[in-house]
């Protein structure tokens, strides 16, 4: 019996990809290009909206941990963000067009996956994986909300503007990757005079209205940056501006103040503000962004949006392997499920993909524990959790290490790393 997976973003990519590869037939349902979002402009399946960085690759970061276990479960969205790297200094980002076009084919091609260009406005019969994303439909939403014990609940996400690499003045610009780690970010030095500038203009600028916005409903992950100056004169310095580990080599000095670029394709020819969410109106943004040295003639290729972002009240609905507990077969997968991040999006669409393919061959569903990334991000998501919040993948949520560790948290976090990797191994022959 085929099992039907809804939407095909980094998620439902990720879970049709694991479902097919076990050998169970996937009907992949997909809105795109007969209807599109008002983030997506690509007919490209798992389309990156908010960056096109996957963020740190090392595995004593979580999310660089996360990645390798996932890798090493022939995740596809891995495949195709390592076949289409771009440079990001110890980050993983990748060119948005290679990146989706490789999934896309990946997809399309696969002789188990049939892809039905349609909007589904109803939750399907029999197996299913519901992974619709953070723009959800109306429909859709008012589906799941009707369900037993469901409730839907929102926020905001936002996206930074991109500007083309030769609109820069480069004069005003040096490249470094934050403490010598290459020199794969253009950085834009700011003195005192000219960052409390900045702050008053961002501060006095208009913003675009967002139906039904609330400032509180704003994840702390993609803070619309004018937001954050609100809090604080000083938060931007110490914030996606903090000039630590960059020095100017024209000065030998780190300036008051940094704002970070980087690259946003292949070629290097766009360039997207690194931290800078935001839902000011076009003008302003080109006014006040036009503020930053080196961003004066800057031409932007997209100015910052801002968008609804549903996701679930997961604990006591979903089980640890993203199945809905009244529901056994239905499960669901992505940002809605309160994972953020599009690592953490792919990562759940695995374990659910995973977890769908086995129960409908008739075996036990593998059991992701919390030493693992993978395991600890699904067991928060099912985790009785009364302020339940979306939850990018951290160290503080996986099984602590229960000894105390000489040389510091890095040197805990290396032994919780090999610990994770060696139980992904294991769980290998549970898997295939």
């Amino acid at each position: 019996m085929k099992i039907t997976v809804v939407g095909a973003g980094l998620a439902g990519c990720e879970a049709a990809w694991q479902i097919a590869e076990r050998g169970v037939p996937v009907a992949l349902i997909e809105q795109k290009p007969r209807a599109m979002s008002p983030a997506h402009h690509s007919p490209l399946f798992a389309e990156l909206v908010c960056s096109n960085s996957l963020r740190s690759d090392r595995t004593v970061n979580a999310v660089g941990l996360l990645k390798e276990e996932m890798r090493r479960l022939d995740s596809l969205v891995l495949r195709a963000a390592d076949g289409a790297r771009v440079p990001a200094g110890g980050a993983l980002a990748v060119d948005r067009e290679r990146f989706s076009a490789f999934i896309t084919d990946a997809l399309r091609s696969h002789p188990l996956v049939t892809v039905e260009e349609k909007e589904a406005t109803q939750i399907p019969d029999g197996p299913a994986v519901i992974a619709t994303g953070p723009l959800t439909s109306d429909a859709m939403a008012a589906a799941i909300s009707a369900m037993p014990e469901v409730r839907t609940l929102n926020f905001y996400d936002a996206a930074a503007p991109i500007v083309t690499a030769e609109s820069l003045d480069m004069s005003k610009v040096y490249r470094a990757s934050r403490y010598g780690r290459g020199d794969d970010y253009l950085n834009c030095p700011l003195s005192e005079a000219e960052y409390h500038a900045f702050v008053d203009a961002l501060l006095s600028a208009e913003t675009a209205p967002v139906h039904g916005f609330e400032e509180t409903k704003v994840f702390e992950g993609c803070m619309p940056v004018e937001s954050m100056a609100r809090r604080g004169r000083m938060v931007l310095a110490f914030g996606p501006l903090k000039p630590v580990g960059l020095p100017d080599p024209r000065t030998g000095r780190e300036p008051f103040a940094v704002v970070q670029l980087r690259q946003d394709d292949a070629a290097g020819t766009l360039y997207n503000l690194v931290g800078f969410q935001t839902r000011l109106k076009f003008p302003e943004q080109k006014r006040v962004f036009g503020l930053i040295p080196g961003l004066q003639h800057a031409e932007f290729a997209r100015f910052g949006v801002m968008h609804r972002n549903t996701f679930l009240n997961s604990p006591g609905l979903l089980d640890h392997h993203y199945q809905m507990i009244a529901r056994p077969g239905l499960y669901f997968a992505g940002q809605m499920t309160g994972v953020e991040g599009y690592v953490e999006s792919a990562a759940s669409g695995l374990v659910a993909g995973v977890c769908a393919a086995l129960q409908q061959l008739g075996r036990e569903a593998p059991d992701f524990p919390r030493a693992t990334a993978l395991g600890a991000l699904a067991h928060y998501v099912a985790a009785d959790n009364r302020n339940f919040q979306p939850m990018n993948v951290t160290f503080g949520i996986m099984e602590g290490w229960p000894d105390r560790v000489r040389g510091g948290k890095q040197a805990r976090y290396e032994k919780i790393a090999r610990r994770a990797l060696e139980t992904v191994e294991m769980l290998k022959q549970q898997i295939y």
